[in-house]
């Protein structure tokens, strides 16, 4: 009898791994908590195909950007999906910059990213006309897309391949009896051989219900994003984003011109005050509390609290946004910044002594396996994660 495979969690790495399972003639069912797929990480983000500039060569997230590109791209082309290769340039606007640019250079060869070249002042003009600094290096492969129509491309694929897709249904209860996983959510029961969790935001919760270890947490950030002025959205031809500073864990504010030819600015890095805070408006006492609480907190608060208290400021008083996009562009006025777009929140997963970490994981806890952390480029690498995970964790038995 073949095996049936649940999955709780419908963004782009949960239906990456549904179809892949489809495709070897595995039975799946995707568990979702809200009515469309790819409602929150997946459908929130700058919609960047990564080409593998800032990961430590040979770590996960470095090998499987690599190859998750290029699926990616093979799959826009078949499915007639938009993926437009606008490139990325790295900019230093300041000498003090140019170590941290040769260290972006470095990672970028050894993880082969196509076409990379390094420019001086006079050469990036020629990219993007409008940028200022001392150095950059240009990715010119980095590519847009739209992660929530190929999640959705590829949902339907798994409903073609005999799976199925259970949207509305939130996850109350998992109980592992008798060699099976008991899946209870708010609108069946549901019984599974194996179990794969992707829950993204969710995925400490899920995982506590299973009897996982606490650690690690899911610490949410808000990413906030302001729209470029149409007059001005030709100051920005595809990316310029910062060299970044290895003593913060988020890259600052840059520029996308995204997918559908808008350009949007940001996204910065603000504590959320709820896993799903898209504003600072949406407020749960229970995950602030819970975050506040862990034991992490503290050595997380000693190293970073001046950066917290500079992105809320930012995020709080629009100049102290547009003086760090200003950097960057100097023709560019405050009232460029139109208005802020719709918001991401990012599930950064950290330990109990208060480290972020980095690489992509994955624990297994009898037939159940539980992406912990998977953050960018997550959604880039999602197909070559669903082939990671199936060899990696043997879900085919011969």
């Amino acid at each position: 009898m073949t095996d049936h495979i649940g999955i709780i969690g419908g963004g782009i790495v949960g239906i990456a791994i549904a179809r892949a399972l489809a495709e070897r003639g595995l039975m799946v069912t995707v568990v979702e908590k809200e009515h469309r797929v790819a409602m929150h990480q997946t459908g929130r983000n700058s919609g960047v195909v990564h080409a593998g500039l800032y990961y430590a060569p040979g770590s996960l997230k470095a090998t499987l950007c690599s190859t998750g590109r290029e699926l990616t791209k093979e799959y826009c082309q078949e499915k007639k999906l938009p993926y437009r290769e606008v490139g990325k340039l790295v900019v230093a606007v300041t000498d003090n910059e140019t170590p941290y640019l040769d260290a972006i250079e470095a990672r970028s060869l050894a993880n082969g990213v196509p076409g990379l070249r390094r420019l001086n002042a006079a050469e990036m003009k020629d990219v993007e006309p409008h940028v200022a600094g001392v150095a950059a290096i240009h990715s010119p492969h980095t590519a847009v897309v739209d992660y929530a129509s190929i999640t959705e491309a590829m949902a339907e694929d798994v409903r073609k391949g005999g799976g199925s897709i259970l949207l509305g249904h939130e996850v109350t209860a998992i109980v592992r009896q008798a060699g099976r996983v008991r899946v209870t959510t708010t609108a069946a029961e549901l019984s599974f051989d194996r179990l794969i969790v992707c829950a993204g935001l969710q995925s400490d919760v899920v995982a506590r219900l299973i009897g996982a270890p606490a650690s690690p947490k899911i610490l949410p950030f808000r990413g906030e994003y302001w729209g470029l002025a149409n007059a001005k959205q030709h100051l920005v031809r595809g990316m310029i984003y910062p060299v970044p500073d290895p003593r913060f864990p988020f890259l600052g504010v840059h520029f996308t011109r995204g997918v559908y030819d808008d350009v949007h600015v940001g996204p910065n890095a603000v504590p959320a005050m709820a896993r799903e805070g898209y504003s600072w408006a949406k407020v749960s006492v229970k995950d602030t509390w819970d975050s506040l609480s862990w034991p992490g907190a503290p050595a997380l608060a000693k190293q970073h609290w001046r950066m917290g208290i500079k992105e809320i400021a930012s995020s709080l008083i629009k100049p102290l946004y547009y003086k760090e996009a200003q950097r960057f562009i100097p023709e560019l006025q405050l009232s460029d910044l139109t208005s802020k777009t719709a918001a991401g929140v990012r599930a950064q997963a950290w330990s109990s002594d208060g480290s972020l970490l980095d690489d992509f994981a994955v624990d297994q806890v009898g037939p159940v396996t539980l992406l912990r952390n998977a953050p960018s480029p997550a959604a880039t690498a999602a197909m070559s994660i669903a082939d990671y995970v199936l060899d990696k964790y043997i879900f085919i038995r011969s």
